[in-house]
């Protein structure tokens, strides 16, 4: 039985934390799908199209503005209301920015809001041009911490990444070597099997000073993989690894950077 006041889709990246606020819509009235995102698919985020997506931006604020950067470049999605709710000043600022007519609210004022954004959806919605907009402005190789000097290994990189990492700075350079002789190694796995059949291996090589970028594929960009922060994150633990940043890297790549644990 539908609930007379519509279907909500409420993106939230901590399963504890969703299912508490998915509740929370519940008992005022809305039928809610409260799902951490984990397939490859936008597909996945829902059964049938929502009335509303929520948005919680408390956690990993970045992966809630490219889940709905992606959402208005989609046709079928584009017209559904997205309400962002929480999050830090600066970072729902950055939000703001990139989709300015997208409605704000805090969870206090969620009934109020939602009823609105649902009876208001955006006639003319603003489509950012990328899915990375929201990380304009800051170089790739900063990000990926290449410095002067930094030896940069890549392992099965996509076709032209060389020229989306840009100009490198002074005296970094991309070292085929491979892991054992490099300052920093970005490797980009396409499955969970092949992670974990040379994870053990490239720890082993890695310098003790060294880091590694593990990209996976991301949930937005549609490409199917079984890779998830999560399962990066466990496996890296696994082998011994400690990870310390995550970063977007293009519209279809994620990062978690990691390095040898402390002993």
């Amino acid at each position: 039985m539908e609930s007379p006041r519509g279907r909500v889709r409420l993106i939230h990246w901590n399963e504890a934390e969703a299912s508490e606020r998915g509740e929370r819509l519940r008992r005022i009235g809305y039928r809610v799908d409260h799902r951490v995102p984990v397939s490859a698919s936008l597909k996945s985020l829902f059964d049938k199209l929502p009335d509303a997506f929520v948005v919680d931006l408390s956690r990993l604020p970045s992966h809630g503005r490219e889940m709905a950067a992606s959402l208005r470049e989609r046709k079928t999605t584009r017209h559904v209301p997205i309400l962002f709710v929480g999050g830090e000043a600066s970072k729902v600022e950055r939000v703001r920015q990139i989709l300015p007519d997208a409605l704000f609210t805090r969870w206090e004022d969620i009934e109020r809001d939602l009823g609105w954004a649902i009876a208001s959806p955006p006639r003319d919605p603003v489509v950012p041009p990328t899915y990375f907009d929201a990380y304009s402005g800051t170089p790739l190789v900063k990000k990926l911490g290449i410095r002067n000097g930094t030896s940069v290994a890549l392992i099965g990189p996509p076709d032209g990444f060389a020229t989306t990492l840009g100009q490198l700075p002074d005296g970094a350079l991309l070292d085929r070597a491979g892991p054992a002789e490099s300052d920093l190694v970005i490797w980009f796995a396409r499955s969970r099997a092949e992670l974990s059949e040379g994870l053990d291996d490239i720890s082993r090589l890695l310098g003790p000073a060294a880091s590694i970028w593990i990209a996976w594929q991301k949930a937005a960009s549609g490409m199917a993989t079984d890779l998830t922060q999560r399962a990066v994150r466990e496996l890296g633990l696994a082998a011994g690894l400690v990870d310390y940043k995550v970063c977007s890297i293009d519209r279809t790549w994620s990062g978690l950077l990691f390095t040898h644990r402390k002993r």
